[in-house]
């Protein structure tokens, strides 16, 4: 992508009504449509989709396939998805304005950022949806299914909400169990090392991004792990 359409895009997104951004790490502010700034902590559901619908959240959203797919299969439901990649987020939320799905709003921050922009038990859900491994031991705390992101995720989810990862790598599987056994408070629902290897009991796993049909052709296994966490 040329510079100048990447620049492009950036402008677009500060006119997107479904969109808010947090510019830098060290300064969590949030920024809706023309910059201005809003407060959305605690008030996802009530300020920006003006209703009282369980909120789920995808981490790692890439271009928002899997948020849009899930917002057009439950349309009672609020979603959020989450990169930190503007011309990613573009694309998604372009998307959404287009399909008219009033019920997908994106936010552009660092996930470690995730405390500042929830509050305590706000979500509902949460998705992950093919993260970088990160597969060298060195870089094994940028996993989203690392202690600390694990602890950010008991806080931010209500009572028995879950969590979903879903991945081809066969080392994030194994690591996300070991995370899950030693965290104090979770519970894993299941562990599949490959759920096309039998009939689908949940709809949304059905879903596939450009990215899970890659791996698919490449002869690659698609693994699920779904987890609470007890109070």
């Amino acid at each position: 992508m040329s510079r100048r359409n990447k620049l492009e895009k950036f402008a677009e997104l500060l006119t997107f009504p479904n969109v808010y951004q947090n510019y830098h790490y060290k300064n969590p502010r949030l920024q809706g449509t023309h910059g201005q700034e809003v407060d959305l902590k605690g008030r996802w559901c009530s300020e920006h989709f003006k209703n009282d619908a369980p909120l789920v959240v995808e981490l790692a959203c890439g271009g928002g396939e899997y948020t849009l797919a899930l917002a057009e299969q439950y349309p009672m439901k609020n979603f959020v998805g989450v990169d930190i990649k503007g011309n990613r987020i573009w694309k998604g939320a372009r998307k959404a304005l287009e399909a008219d799905l009033r019920n997908v709003a994106f936010l552009r921050t660092r996930i470690e950022q995730l405390m500042h922009f929830f509050a305590p038990d706000e979500i509902d859900e949460i998705w992950i949806t093919f993260p970088d491994p990160f597969l060298r031991k060195s870089k094994a705390n940028r996993r989203l299914t690392s202690p600390h992101f694990l602890d950010t995720y008991w806080t931010l989810l209500k009572k028995d909400g879950e969590v979903h990862l879903k991945t081809d790598s066969p080392e994030l599987f194994a690591f996300t169990l070991d995370s899950l056994q030693e965290h104090r408070s979770c519970e894993v629902i299941c562990a599949d090392h490959d759920i096309y290897s039998k009939t689908l009991t949940q709809p949304e796993l059905a879903i596939q991004t450009f990215y899970e049909k890659m791996h698919l052709a490449e002869g690659k296994t698609i693994k699920h792990i779904q987890f609470r966490f007890r109070s």
